[in-house]
């Protein structure tokens, strides 16, 4: 039997969801998300520009902070699914998505790095045996993935200086951070609908809230 931690009681719950057996609900949950979050980066690829251009002449590597847009499809599924492999899953569904409906980053800037990222955003929960669905988990895989995605960008732009490479993969950390936290804040609203009622984590959530 494996555990699940309530953080508002900071006790220790038995969870049939948090087994490592993957459910049809959570392979169709996880690409619906993965989808989801396809549809949403290659979206955004079409309106970064010019952000990235303008956080790029504050201080060049800063537009490392706007990665946050390309690092959430990871954290999100495995807080919601809680499986080993959903993060990284949903991040290279995500990213093989974003590539597929065409965008001008190619295979590199989509694929390689979405699955560095869903790497990044995997690790952190693989660290503590999928056992531990903590906020503080969540927000290191999101920084996990926000580093592997640095990295990614370090190792294409051999012309960067070590301030920039410094200051890219610093707020590439901070961007993925800011998304987890987002997904944090997003399946926590998706709970209140009742959408998530058949994960025994989530209803083991709700009614330790009710009983607060």
């Amino acid at each position: 039997m494996s555990f699940d931690i309530s953080e508002r009681h900071n006790m220790i719950y038995p969870s049939q969801a948090s087994s490592r057996k993957w459910r049809v609900l959570d392979i169709t949950v996880t690409s619906v998300i993965a989808v989801a979050s396809g549809v949403v980066f290659w979206m955004w690829d079409w309106v970064c520009m010019a952000p990235l251009t303008l956080f790029e002449n504050i201080t060049p590597g800063f537009e490392g902070l706007l990665n946050g847009f390309w690092l959430f499809a990871g954290p999100l599924a495995a807080v919601i699914v809680r499986k080993p492999g959903a993060a990284l899953y949903a991040e290279t569904v995500a990213a093989f998505l974003e590539l597929t409906l065409g965008n001008q980053w190619g295979v590199g800037g989509s694929l390689i790095v979405g699955l560095m990222q869903g790497l990044g955003a995997e690790l952190a929960f693989a660290l503590f045996a999928y056992k531990v669905w903590t906020n503080l988990v969540v927000l290191l895989s999101g920084a996990l993935s926000g580093a592997m995605c640095g990295v990614y960008y370090w190792f294409t732009n051999p012309g960067w200086g070590m301030m920039r490479v410094s200051i890219y993969l610093g707020t590439s950390v901070v961007g993925g951070v800011i998304a987890a936290a987002a997904c944090i804040a997003l399946s926590r609203a998706i709970a209140r609908t009742g959408a998530l009622a058949q994960f025994a984590h989530w209803r083991v959530r709700d009614s330790e809230a009710k009983r607060a």
